[in-house]
Parts: C-alpha cells; structure tokens; sequence
C-alpha cells in the first residue's frame, strides 16, 4: 500500500473541504482581457482596450448560456451597422471635443480619442461574485492626457440572473467638458435578434415602450427583452440614483443600441437652447454606477421593478 506523507494528506482533505465554496465565479487574467466563469462555464471576458480602442465586456450570457450582445465586430454572423458598438462598454463621443463613443482604428476621424490600460488593480473571484477593477488613460488626437478613469466591474452568480455591477470614477489634471451629444455613454449592443424590427421590445421604469416613447426620455431603468434561439430573454440597464443628473436619459435604438446617456440634451429634446454639457474641474472626481441585468422571460416576469427598488436601496 502506497502511503503518502502526512502534509500531503492534510493539504488534500483542507483542498476537498473548501473546494465547493471556492471559484463559482472565476476571474482568469490573460495578456489583453480578463476572463469570467461562473459554476464552471465561460461567461464573458473584460478586453482591456485592445489596439487603443476602449474597455469591453464581451459576450454577454444568460444564466442558462444565451449571448444577448451582438457579436459583430469581434466575430462575424450578425448585422455590421457601427463596428464601434463593442459588446458593453462606457464612452462618450465629445470630451473636450475629442470622440471616445467611435474609437475603432478603421474609422478615419481627425477628432479621435485613444484609451490605454494603466494597470489592472483587482482580478478576484469567490463564491458568490468576482470582481476586476481596472485604470485606464485616455488621450485626444494629439497624444494629451485628458483623463485617467478606475472601472469597477462585479459580476454575480445566480441561477436564474446574471447581474453585473458597473462603477467608472473619472479624474482628470486639466478642466473637461463633456459635450451634449447622443453619442453615449453606457451602452450595450444587443444581439441582433432582439432589435425591434425582429422580437426586441424596450420599456422604461414608466411603462412607455418603443424607440419612438423611450428614445430620449427619462427614466431610472430600461428594459430590453425578446427571443434569443428560441428562448424569452431581456437585459436591464439601472441607473443609480447617485449619478449625476439622474434618472438619465435614453439612447435605445430599435435596431438594438442600449445606452444611458445623461449629456445629450439638445439631441433627446430636439430644443437647440439647452445645454446638457458637464464640465469636471482639475483635481475633481466624478462617478457612474449602473446596473445589469440579464434575465430570462419578460419585464414584468422577470421583477425588473422589484429588483430596482432593491438597487436603489443599496441591496
């Protein structure tokens, strides 16, 4: 009989015993993104702005392993309509005239922004959620540092949700406006088979559906739901009451665009007088924090309404 060493043994049994409460959610650093597992199955991974482009999060799964982003451009097989749409992700097409929103490297614009990994500062999982905090800088067209922002992304596990947790703290040396446009600003590209003009269906936090009664308006939550192969499915996005200028306005598009965008004032109500800028002096900190929400069936099924309130309470 083969006997091992007593360590040996010891170190294999405190293995057996932790192991069914270790790693339900798995943060795995690779050379240009951090991937995510959850009980075991890819999830999706955090590409940290690869070639200058911008921090995404792509694909996105159901709990049940449904991709509800679309996965053009990174892969083929879906509509090709606005390459920068990546997956989920936080931009704005005007900071101190600078486009961060369009930042794909095949699109000619002299006005283009590039955003650069700083450092990754926290790639944890556990049990129940896993955590990858990250800093990035990034410069106009001409190479300047405009800003340097921390993103804080925690994804839970759950039978029946995926929720994802989405925090950006903004810091800049130097005085930045973000300019009133409806190119942004937290956004998700939806899967093609959830656009309107297929099974998609938007609805606010007040009952109003469609492009034509959401696009624009205000509101805490929007959802966004129809049929992925064969299965009901719908995504969420909460705006936390503490973000500036909340609840915030609604860039949803019929053809699957899903963003919260509190700048774009005179694009939303069509009224040239406003201004929906926001200027960050030097040395201030400005944050967004937004919930996700992936969900099988329908709004009302789903609880969207519940789950906000407990958003709102901090739960």
């Amino acid at each position: 009989m083969i006997r091992c060493h007593p360590w040996i043994a010891v170190a294999a049994l405190s293995l057996m015993a932790v192991s069914p409460l270790c790693g339900q959610v798995k943060i795995a650093p690779q050379v240009d993104r951090i991937s995510v597992e959850i009980d075991g199955k890819p999830y999706c991974d955090f590409f940290l702005a690869p070639g200058g482009n911008k921090p995404y999060l792509y694909p996105l799964r159901t709990a049940s392993g449904i991709v509800v982003t679309r996965h053009y451009p990174m892969e083929e097989g879906e509509t090709r309509d606005h390459p920068w749409h990546h997956g989920m992700f936080f931009e704005h097409g005007a900071v101190n005239g600078a486009d961060f929103w369009n930042t794909e490297p095949t699109t000619a614009d002299p006005k283009k922004g590039r955003i650069v990994l700083k450092k990754v500062l926290e790639a944890k999982g556990g049990p129940k959620s896993g955590t990858i905090k990250a800093a990035f800088d990034s410069f106009g067209p001409d190479g300047t540092l405009f800003m340097t922002d921390t993103r804080t992304v925690t994804i839970y596990s759950d039978p029946q949700l995926r929720i994802i947790d989405y925090e950006i703290a903004i810091e800049s040396g130097r005085k930045l406006t973000f300019g009133d446009t409806k190119e942004g600003t937290f956004g998700i590209r939806l899967a093609t088979a959830l656009s309107e003009d297929r099974t998609g269906k938007m609805v606010n936090a007040e009952g109003l559906e469609t492009e034509k009664n959401v696009w624009g308006k205000r509101s805490a939550w929007v959802d966004y739901y129809g049929q992925v192969d064969g299965s009901a499915v719908g995504v969420a996005i909460m705006d936390h009451p503490s973000n500036p200028r909340y609840p915030t306005y609604w860039h949803s598009r019929a053809y699957g665009l899903f963003a919260a965008n509190p700048f774009g004032v005179k694009d939303f109500t069509g009224d040239k007088s406003k201004d929906g800028s926001m200027t960050i002096e030097p040395g201030e900190r400005v944050s967004f924090r937004y919930r996700v929400v992936i969900h099988p069936g329908d709004v009302r099924s789903a609880g969207i309404a519940a789950l906000y309130g407990k958003y709102a309470a901090g739960k």
